[in-house]
C-alpha cells in the first residue's frame, strides 16, 4: 500500500540469506540447499562476499549450519504437503524465499509469512521490483510484535483457517524473546488443529557446545549485542521439551544439529559440516 512505511531487514535476516548464496557460490556440489533469491531480495553490492561475517573458511560451518535448518524444513513442509496439510505459518519470515524457489510445492498450500509491518513492506516491494510478485497463495502478514499486536489474530484476518491443520515454523526466532514470550508463543500454538506442526530452533547454552565452536557464539552475541538485538534465552533440550509439554502439544521432539549434520552431510568429502548450539523443537498438537 501506497502508505506502508519500508524498513530493511535486519542484519541477521540478510546475513542468513547471504549465507545460503555462499553456500551455492563457494561450496562444491551436491548443495545442500539452492537459494542466490534471499542473494537478490538484500542486494548488498558487489562487494558483499569481502565482508568478515562472509569469510569463506572462518564462517564455512555456520554456513552450513544455516543451510541445514533450511533444508530440513523444506523437506518437512513437502512431506506435510504430501500429507493434505494445506497451511504453511513462518513466523519471523526474514529473507525466506520457499514461495520464490518451491512454488511447485507451495502454490498447493496457503503460505503465511508473518514479520514486523516494514520489513514486511519492504520484501513486498523488493518482490515485486525483481518480478516475482505476490500470487495469491502467498500471503505477507505484517504484525507489529513490538506493539504487542496479537498475532494469531493478524493471521486469522489474513485468511488462515484455524480449524485446519498447518505447519508452523519459527527459525533463529527464540532466542531474541523472554522464555515467557516463548512459552506463549508455544501455548498459542498448541491451542490449533489438531495435526499441526511446530518446528521452532531454540539455541544452547555455551557448555553444550562442541568446543570449537564455542568462539563463535561469543562473536554471535557481541555482534546481536552491537546491533541493538541481544541474544536473551538459550535452552537445554529438556528444558525446550517441558515447556512443550507444558504448553499443551501431544508430542515434542528434539532435533539436534548433530542429526541434521549426519542427515544431509555425511557423504561429503570436503570436511563442510554445520557448527553445533543450535537444535530444533519438533512438537505436534
Amino acid at each position: 500500500m501506497a502508505d506502508e512505511q519500508t524498513e530493511a531487514p535486519d542484519n541477521t535476516a540478510v546475513r542468513t540469506a547471504l549465507w545460503r548464496a555462499m553456500h551455492v557460490q563457494v561450496d562444491p556440489p551436491p548443495h545442500v540447499l539452492e537459494d542466490e533469491i534471499g542473494l537478490q531480495l538484500a542486494a548488498p553490492g558487489d562487494d558483499w562476499r569481502r565482508r568478515p561475517d562472509m569469510d569463506p573458511r572462518t564462517t564455512s560451518a555456520f554456513r552450513a549450519a544455516m543451510v541445514a535448518r533450511s533444508r530440513f524444513i523444506e523437506d518437512l513442509i513437502a512431506e506435510q504437503a504430501d500429507q493434505s496439510v494445506t497451511q504453511y505459518v513462518i513466523l519471523g519470515a526474514g529473507l525466506d524465499t520457499f514461495a520464490q524457489r518451491r512454488p511447485e510445492v507451495a502454490s498447493l498450500l496457503r503460505v503465511f509469512e508473518v514479520d514486523q509491518p516494514g520489513p514486511q513492506a519492504w520484501k513486498r516491494h523488493r518482490l515485486v521490483e525483481l518480478g516475482y510478485g505476490i500470487p495469491d497463495w502467498l500471503h505477507l502478514v505484517p504484525v507489529d510484535f513490538e506493539a504487542s499486536e496479537d498475532w494469531l489474530k493478524q493471521l486469522a484476518a489474513a485468511g488462515f483457517d484455524s480449524s485446519r491443520p498447518a505447519v508452523i515454523v519459527s527459525t533463529g526466532v527464540s532466542m531474541y524473546l523472554t522464555k515467557d514470550a516463548t512459552a506463549a508463543t508455544l501455548r498459542q500454538i498448541a491451542g490449533l488443529a489438531p495435526g499441526s506442526t511446530l518446528a521452532m530452533t531454540f539455541l544452547l547454552p555455551t557448555e553444550l557446545l562442541d568446543d570449537a565452536d564455542r568462539p563463535g557464539l561469543r562473536a554471535s552475541k557481541e555482534g546481536a549485542q552491537a546491533s541493538g538485538t541481544p541474544f536473551i534465552s538459550f535452552y537445554t533440550p529438556p528444558e525446550m521439551l517441558e515447556l512443550a509439554r507444558e504448553a499443551g502439544f501431544k508430542d515434542a521432539r528434539h532435533l539436534s544439529g548433530a542429526s541434521l549434520a549426519h542427515r544431509y552431510f555425511a557423504d561429503r568429502t570436503d570436511g563442510l559440516r554445520p557448527s553445533s548450539g543450535e537444535d530444533i523443537l519438533l512438537a505436534t498438537t
